[in-house]
């Protein structure tokens, strides 16, 4: 090769590996984006196709039109334990690990242009109102919504390891905070795990020092219990004022606050915890019933061919499937899967272009 030609290269991979890493995150992060609920919203809340993933899967404008069990509508509700929504994939029979970028809304009330969950889905609710975080656990049945009944699940956040979120471009909203029920809030952090047949979702007080703390997103390989810890019952709806938890992965041994660091999924299962996470007192709790949830709710069934049969939750959130895309335990495994991945990918190429240019060049 001539030095004229091996120049030539040597420029087009650097240019290969700039372009590359320039294409790995957004203008601006899916969490910093602001839009006003319902005429601000933008029909897509990702505007970053040329990207690693692509571009967002689904719409933000949400309506009558979009309403039903086709839809699309990437714009989560999260009112209060009759209205509110969990992320849940569009095509029957997924898991998490594969989906969690194209995840759209499915909802307990119609009204906001989405799909709605089933009744029957929903077996144990309880809806928790904090002083910094609003905050929905429960049981379901998860092959009501297009998940495979035994996938322990993952973790969806306004993040992801390229910032763009997963879903990408989904957006959550909030009457709870405004003291009014027409007048919505977005609420930038935020945290949903689902899997197991057991599911939280925490929507953190934009307005309070600590929302980022409190819906923490770096903790994607060990679930509700300590993440979200509740003391909901399965079969029980309620809705309880609370404490606010310890930060997630945050504990007190011996007086002495630590910070537990989640290790890399190259190490394996996790297996073992340093910390029993403490869940927050709850009090004025108020009972409902189930049908309370669905009072507005037309008659939608479960889709057909939506999985396997629904398995126990466990109440572990350690446990690894085994041969699953998931990486690990109850409604525990990662929300960053797919953006990791392609991330690997693009830089791996990198790489691979570098030694091969080394290798020209000492050749």
């Amino acid at each position: 090769m001539s030095p004229a030609t091996l120049s030539s290269f040597v420029v087009a991979a650097a240019t290969l590996s700039l372009v590359a890493a320039q294409s790995t995150y957004p203008a601006t992060p899916l969490a910093q984006k602001t839009f006003a609920y319902p005429n601000g919203i933008p029909y897509q809340a990702d505007t970053d196709p040329g990207l690693i993933r692509g571009g967002q899967f689904g719409y933000n404008i949400c309506n009558s039109t979009t309403e039903g069990q086709t839809s699309n509508c990437q714009t989560n509700i999260f009112n209060g334990i009759d209205d509110f929504c969990l992320w849940a994939p569009p095509e029957p029979n997924s898991v998490v690990a594969n989906t969690e970028g194209e995840m759209v809304a499915w909802c307990t009330k119609p009204g906001h242009g989405t799909r709605l969950i089933p009744e029957g889905a929903l077996q144990g609710v309880q809806w928790i109102r904090t002083p910094d975080y609003i905050q929905a656990a429960g049981y379901i049945d998860q092959s009501f919504v297009n998940l495979q009944g035994d996938d322990y699940g993952g973790e969806m956040d306004p993040h992801g390891a390229d910032l763009r979120g997963n879903p990408l471009g989904g957006l959550v909203y909030t009457n709870a905070w405004s003291g009014s029920a027409t007048s919505y809030g977005q609420a930038f952090e935020w945290h949903n795990f689902i899997g197991s047949n057991f599911f939280c979702f925490k929507a953190c007080d934009p307005s309070r020092p600590n929302a980022a703390n409190y819906c923490q997103h770096i903790y994607d390989r060990i679930g509700c219990t300590y993440n979200a810890p509740t003391n909901v019952v399965n079969g029980t709806f309620e809705v309880c004022d609370g404490d606010s938890q310890d930060f997630p992965g945050v504990y007190t041994e011996n007086g002495v606050v630590m910070t537990y660091t989640q290790p890399p999924e190259s190490l394996g299962p996790i297996s073992t915890m340093p910390y029993t996470a403490k869940i927050p007192a709850s009090s004025n709790c108020v009972p409902h019933a189930s049908t309370d949830l669905y009072a507005a709710l037309a008659s939608v069934h479960a889709p057909a061919a939506s999985g396997a049969s629904s398995a126990a939750h466990s109440g572990a959130t350690t446990a690894h499937a085994s041969g699953s895309a998931s990486k690990t335990g109850s409604a525990g495994a990662p929300a960053n899967t797919n953006a990791n991945a392609a991330s690997s990918v693009t830089f791996s190429a990198i790489s691979l272009v570098g030694s091969i240019v080394a290798a020209i060049y000492l050749s």
